[in-house]
């Protein structure tokens, strides 16, 4: 067991955008643990997930697969492929002590505790979502109950679940528990917390901090109105509306809010690290697994599309001594890259079938931090299932380089084109310009190459010529 490797403290959130960290230039959000972290490490200002909802995204970076490689699309699967080991299996068997605090959600945790996989934690301590809603193996709900709560009750209080009781303030008393436990080896924790995922309710007491008048509302303009409405057909949670029809300031402050409890929680963990003695000794990572629309193009929440906001994510690495610090990496970079980061910081060699590719070259100054992929990809498919009625048959991919992103609607004859250099917050379509049509082309060469030769599992070892 080699004593030199560094512990791994992952905390992800879940549905948070890229764009909600005060140091990163975000003024109307309280992160000041957030803003020291990236003051101490490395932040990814370009990481994307590769898929814009929950499972896919996730059984991504915990295979270092696409989900179109790895079979696993979507949310609300019953089982998860046989096959692909995920990454915490592998650093345990390395030697890892391996904790898991929170969500997983690789296969379905509806009506039902999400099934254990062969994962390699040791310590295990799930919730999926805040709520009591299962008889037994929900972790949050029973500690809700020995604290004298009632979470249903507390649900309809106009207070709502106060901090005491919140779920992420149950993630870092099992976190702290976890690392206070006496160990010879590493170990690695993988904290995930439900928030800032909808339904935006924080404690009254984070909300009140936030004035919905004060937000600078969403990205849109009414131009985008007959935009989506030509994507109608195209899943997503939400209707297409105006950001007042949204209530989108309302919601952005509550949104906020959530982060910064979220960012409370975070300071009370790396404190409860400090305290221990293990600070100097641990890589701390903090990302979410997709974004939230929150507005942007008259849309709310998640779905088939894959703007910015969407699948755009934070990622912040951090070891003192030994990585960059106050960086602001602006590479593209996919999240199937802090996979493989996480695996070789403990010593594992990459699976052959791995997709992902090491930071640790930028994170220790070791290379140009503004360059890391030529591009990144992101992927929704949702077969119609003869079985279930919630199939929608919508099928999107993403393409983005560093100045172009192409996104392409299978079977519905649409897509969209931006320029990200003239137009960040993708307000012109360009799919149909004149002026386009031949940089369109080259991305959809480019975006079908990747699809064939990212995607495609072409079958066992040969063995023999043809």
């Amino acid at each position: 067991m080699n004593a030199k490797r560094p512990n791994l403290l992952w905390y992800c959130t879940d549905q948070q955008r890229f764009d909600t960290i005060r140091a990163l230039g975000n003024e109307y959000v309280r992160t000041p643990v957030l803003d020291q972290l990236v003051s101490q490490g490395t932040a990814f200002t370009y990481a994307y997930c590769q898929s814009p909802i929950c499972t896919p995204s996730r059984s991504s970076f915990m295979t270092g697969l696409y989900p179109s490689r790895l079979h696993n699309t979507r949310n609300g699967n019953d089982t998860f492929p046989e096959g692909p080991e995920l990454i915490s299996k592998l650093l345990a068997d390395a030697g890892y002590d391996c904790g898991l605090v929170g969500k997983f959600h690789l296969v379905s945790a509806g009506k039902r505790t999400e099934p254990r996989l062969d994962d390699g934690f040791r310590y295990w301590k799930h919730s999926h979502a805040p709520r009591d809603d299962w008889p037994e193996g929900h972790d949050y709900a029973e500690w809700v109950r020995e604290k004298g709560g009632d979470l249903d009750a507390l649900r309809n209080d106009p207070d709502r679940v106060p901090r005491e009781f919140h779920q992420t303030t149950w993630a870092t008393d099992r976190s702290i528990e976890f690392i206070q436990q006496e160990r010879e080896g590493p170990w690695m924790l993988n904290v995930n917390v439900y928030d800032p995922h909808p339904p935006f309710i924080p404690p009254k007491s984070y909300a009140d901090e936030f004035n919905a008048e004060d937000m600078p509302g969403p990205h849109f303009e009414s131009s985008e109105l007959e935009q989506q409405a030509r994507l109608a057909d195209v899943d997503f949670q939400n209707q297409v509306l105006t950001p007042e029809e949204h209530e989108a300031k309302e919601k952005q402050a509550l949104y906020y809010a959530m982060i910064a409890l979220i960012d409370d929680e975070f300071g009370r963990l790396l404190q409860a690290l400090e305290d221990s003695g293990q600070r100097d000794n641990t890589v701390i990572i903090f990302t979410s697994d997709h974004g939230e629309t929150l507005g942007d193009h008259g849309l709310m929440y998640k779905g088939c599309r894959f703007y910015e906001g969407l699948v755009r994510v934070p990622l912040i690495f951090s070891w003192p001594g030994q990585f960059e610090t106050d960086l602001r990496s602006e590479g593209l970079v996919e999240l199937l890259d802090m996979s493989a980061t996480l695996l070789e910081l403990g010593g594992v060699d990459l699976p052959e079938s791995f997709q992902g590719r090491s930071l640790l070259p930028i994170l220790r100054g070791e290379q140009d931090s503004a360059h890391f992929r030529e591009s990144v990809r992101c992927e929704y498919f949702d077969a119609l299932d003869p079985h279930f009625t919630g199939g929608t048959g919508s099928y999107g991919t993403m393409y983005r380089n560093e100045r172009y992103k192409l996104v392409v609607y299978h079977g519905k004859g649409q897509g969209e084109l931006y320029d990200l250099d003239e137009d960040p917050w993708e307000h012109n379509n360009l799919w149909d310009h004149p002026d386009a049509q031949s940089v369109r082309n080259e991305l959809l060469y480019k975006s079908f190459d990747a699809h064939v030769l990212l995607t495609t599992d072409v079958g066992s070892r040969r063995i023999a010529p043809m």
